[in-house]
């Protein structure tokens, strides 16, 4: 089963297109593909799915569920709404919409960060405040109950 891990800096160009890891584009190649799905996510990062991760997603609406439906409909509406197939290039790079960037605040420099299923490409200045902010404090208290 394909996974995605490890964390990856690059420069977004003018034009607003982001390398993939080649390790990622690898992934893509034994699916038989030339585009990756991306969406928002969560903590204004953006996620990166293979196809066959996405269509899993896409097909598996029990994820969605909530008791506040409206509140699951806004989330199915923006996570949908702002998703995309991403090409790559020849160069292996994939451009990131304008709603997409903004959404994330994407700037220059961008992470590329591996989390299993997915990937999520992050704002390098964003990331390192989230990474101070929430990361550090969670992977100390789960330091302290994880036996790995």
């Amino acid at each position: 089963m394909s996974s995605f891990y490890g964390e990856y800096s690059y420069v977004m160009d003018a034009k607003s297109r982001v390398f993939v890891p080649s390790r990622y584009r690898d992934e893509l190649r034994r699916e038989d593909k030339n585009f990756l799905m991306l969406s928002i996510g969560l903590d204004r990062c953006l996620w990166i799915f293979l196809p066959s991760k996405w269509e899993l997603l896409a097909n598996n609406m029990q994820l969605f569920k909530s008791e506040n439906k409206e509140e699951e409909r806004a989330f199915k509406r923006s996570f949908f709404g702002n998703a995309c197939d991403a090409q790559l290039d020849d160069q292996g790079r994939i451009l990131i919409p304008q709603n997409q960037k903004a959404y994330a605040s994407l700037k220059k420099d961008v992470l590329i960060r591996g989390v299993g299923n997915k990937a999520e490409i992050w704002d390098a200045q964003a990331w390192a405040k989230y990474k101070k902010d929430v990361m550090e404090p969670a992977a100390e208290k789960f330091g302290k109950i994880l036996d790995l």
